[in-house]
Formats: C-alpha cells, structure tokens, sequence
C-alpha cells in the first residue's frame, strides 16, 4: 500500500472532532515531508479541516453545516502534556458552563504556571492567565471560581450584582474540604480578590478560619466593586465599595 493509502486509510478511522497533527498518524518520520503534503491535499479537497498550521480534523456534520472542534479539542496539547497537566480553561472559556452568561466570545482564556502571548488557531483567539498555583486536576475548579472572582467586572452581559449572586451560589455547594483549599489557593490572588472571596464566604456561613484571608489584607485598603449590599451583607467589614 503506497503511503498516501495509508494515509486515507488511518485518516477514514480517525473520530470527527478530533484534531491531529502528522504525529498522530503514527507514520514513520521519514514520511512526514509526504504525511503532511497529502493532509493538506485532503483539506483542500473538504475531506479534513485545517485548524491552524499542521493542526486537522474531521469536522462533525449538522443541519447548519460542519462544526467546528470543541473549545477542549482546539487546545488539549496546551491543557495537557505526556499525561500531565500544564494549563486549565477559564475566564471567557468557562462563564457559560458556570452559569454567568450566555455568552460564548470567540476566545480561549487558558491558566498556566508560565508566561505566554497570545496566539491564534484558526479564527479562535488564545489568551493565557498567570497562574501562580500548583495546577492539579483536583484544584482546576478552585482556580476556576479564583479567576472568575478576580475577573468579576468584565464579565460580559452581565451585572456585578448577578455575577456576585451566583458566585455566591457556587460557593454553597463547595464540600468544606474544598472550601478549605480554596481558601489556600486564593492566597497568592491579589488582596481584592482574597476580600471579595472572604465576604463571599462569611454570607454563606463558611465554617472556616477566614482570618486566614482577613490578615493578608491591609486594614486602610478599599476595594472597589460597586456591589449592592442587598447583595453582599458583609461587604463593608471587608472593606468592599
């Protein structure tokens, strides 16, 4: 079998959704100036999609037309590398699924333990947050609720009352456990974060010693959300505005 039959072959079994580079075809490296030549030659003629350079897949079809890979699928080698973990979606990425928006930008936000830029694929933009946290796929979530809470005020079509109100929301059905290492994690958030969550946590009736959070704070410090306190009871006691 010629190697661009090998190709169409190992191509007709790969899942629509899936995205794959040359790599993945499990061809000999010696192949790879052909591998990647007939793949392009396969996205010209709509049997594959290019994502971005050396990026493919086979989009699902639906009524409307093909559909593009899910938000996971587009950056799964910046979420996860040789079985371990090297970033995490948030922000922009995660609003929806949280229940904060219904709107869904066509932008990645992805957290990890290094400094990036920003880059593209295809007609998605990606944006990286520091994260200064071990990131563990135990504490994913935790970050997730961290990052949102510091990025309260730009959350789109919505108010900073309602995204207050279902923070709150998401807070109560935390175990205590978590609850705890939340609290840990948001000590290497900036102060207006760590107040924020602290009034948060002292509304639902948190268990915790939120002194923990309370003594990174500056006494004299204000923080400015512009939150009602109909909202957030405790706001005042955290110095909140």
């Amino acid at each position: 079998m010629t190697t661009a039959k090998k190709i169409e072959q190992i191509v007709s079994e790969i899942p629509a959704d899936f995205v794959f580079t040359y790599r993945d075809l499990g061809l000999t490296a010696e192949d790879s100036a052909n591998v990647i030549k007939k793949l392009n030659r396969l996205a010209e003629s709509g049997v594959i999609s290019k994502l971005s350079k050396g990026r493919y897949f086979k989009p699902k079809k639906s009524i409307f037309g093909a559909l593009n890979p899910s938000v996971e699928e587009v950056v799964k080698d910046l979420l996860e590398r040789n079985g371990n973990i090297i970033g995490y979606l948030t922000n922009y990425s995660v609003y929806s699924q949280l229940g904060l928006t219904s709107q869904i930008p066509n932008i990645i936000v992805i957290g990890s333990n290094t400094k990036r830029s920003k880059t593209r694929r295809g007609n998605t933009e990606i944006r990286f947050v520091l994260q200064r946290n071990e990131i563990t796929k135990a504490n994913i979530y935790l970050l997730q609720l961290l990052d949102v809470t510091k990025s309260i005020k730009s959350i789109p079509d919505s108010s900073i009352d309602k995204s207050c109100a279902r923070l709150l929301v998401l807070l109560t059905e935390l175990s205590e456990r978590q609850t705890t290492t939340l609290i840990r994690l948001a000590l290497l958030y900036p102060p207006r974060v760590i107040a924020l969550l602290g009034a948060m946590l002292q509304q639902i009736g948190c268990k915790s010693d939120l002194n923990v959070l309370r003594n990174r704070l500056n006494p004299i410090s204000l923080y400015n959300y512009g939150i009602s306190q109909t909202v957030l009871f405790f706001s005042q006691q955290w110095k909140i505005k």
